[in-house]
């Protein structure tokens, strides 16, 4: 029995990564995508969700969300992702007409149409889920769960000193996704940076995604190979060294399997005023607030783990997957 995800995603490399796992999972099934600006503009992004899908063979309707976040002005990491969100990786023109909807309203008209059954699965800011909370109060109740990437627990950021990237984009939208589903049925999932970057692609797993992409490999593997060539890049310039931080396919893979990594109850929520911390999460460890937790938090990560298991669904996924005649530029 597989398992309907709306993924809601700012594509970028890692995002890429992620839509691949899913598509090459038999127990998932990528019911909708949600272009959300963050990593690079809507509009790159949603070009490269529809590329994708068309590769990967989904059959799922792809919706343009916002063009910018719900206060503050958008910001972008061309540099950590590539101008076009890709990395080195240059695309083709996709044939996918995409959905007329807005992104808000395909999160709602989903939930709706698969009460119970589907879950949410936010890759990027939540910027097009806080407007789906205008339209249908009720989400919390008809997603089965939703499951996110962003945050930082008693850990540095990666955007400002204390705040991690997809909430920094737009924190009024976390912060309003996180009371919407205060009280849901199942506790939101949260993968934060000290979970995700425990997970490092190195170069023996770059040449592994490599062997993916010869020998007439599928064509989304090519596309990742020069994506993480340029990942690898970042990190390095950034002082990490010749790796890369690979955050959002986690999280994917704890939500279709449950497994790779435990989680704990903690109540959480976004700092808005801080004139040094805005944007960051802010965990009540000691529960001084007096609120019940309201997340559970991916912790106790098994990384090697995990990679194995992300290389060999795409390698036995995308060998199920239809070839497309297309080979991408160098």
């Amino acid at each position: 029995m597989t398992v309907p995800f709306l993924v809601d995603c700012d594509t970028g490399i890692d995002d890429a990564i992620a839509l691949s796992y899913l598509a090459a999972h038999p127990q998932a099934e990528i019911a909708g995508i949600v272009s959300t600006g963050g990593n690079v503009a809507v509009t790159a992004v949603h070009r490269n969700n529809l590329v994708l899908a068309e590769l990967l063979g989904v059959d799922a309707p792809i919706a343009r969300g916002a063009d910018r976040p719900l206060v503050q002005e958008p910001m972008f990491a061309d540099d950590t992702h590539g101008p076009g969100g890709l990395g080195h990786a240059v695309l083709p023109e996709s044939a996918h007409p995409g959905d007329p909807r807005t992104g808000a309203q395909l999160w709602v008209d989903l939930a709706r149409a698969r009460p119970g059954e589907l879950v949410g699965l936010v890759l990027g800011p939540h910027t097009n889920l806080a407007l789906a909370l205008e339209i249908e109060p009720e989400l919390p109740h008809l997603l089965r769960r939703l499951h996110f990437m962003g945050g930082a627990i008693n850990h540095r950021g990666n955007t400002g000193p204390t705040s991690e990237w997809n909430i920094a984009v737009d924190p009024e939208a976390a912060q309003r996704v996180l009371s919407a589903f205060t009280g849901a049925a199942q506790r939101p999932v949260m993968g934060s940076l000290e979970a995700t970057e425990t997970v490092r692609f190195t170069q023996d797993t770059l040449d592994r995604v490599t062997e993916l992409a010869t020998d007439g490999g599928h064509p989304i593997a090519r596309i990742l190979v020069e994506a993480l060539r340029f990942y690898f890049e970042f990190h390095q310039a950034d002082g990490f060294g010749w790796m890369a931080h690979v955050h959002d396919p986690l999280v994917t893979a704890h939500a279709v399997t449950g497994d790779f990594a435990s989680t704990r109850p903690l109540a959480v929520d976004v700092e808005l005023a801080g004139t040094l911390t805005r944007g960051q999460t802010v965990g009540d460890e000691l529960g001084r607030w007096g609120r019940a937790p309201n997340l559970e938090v991916l912790t106790e990560v098994r990384p090697d783990e995990f990679v194995e298991h992300l290389l060999e669904t795409l390698r036995a996924g995308l060998g199920r997957l239809s070839d497309p005649a297309w080979s991408p530029r160098p």
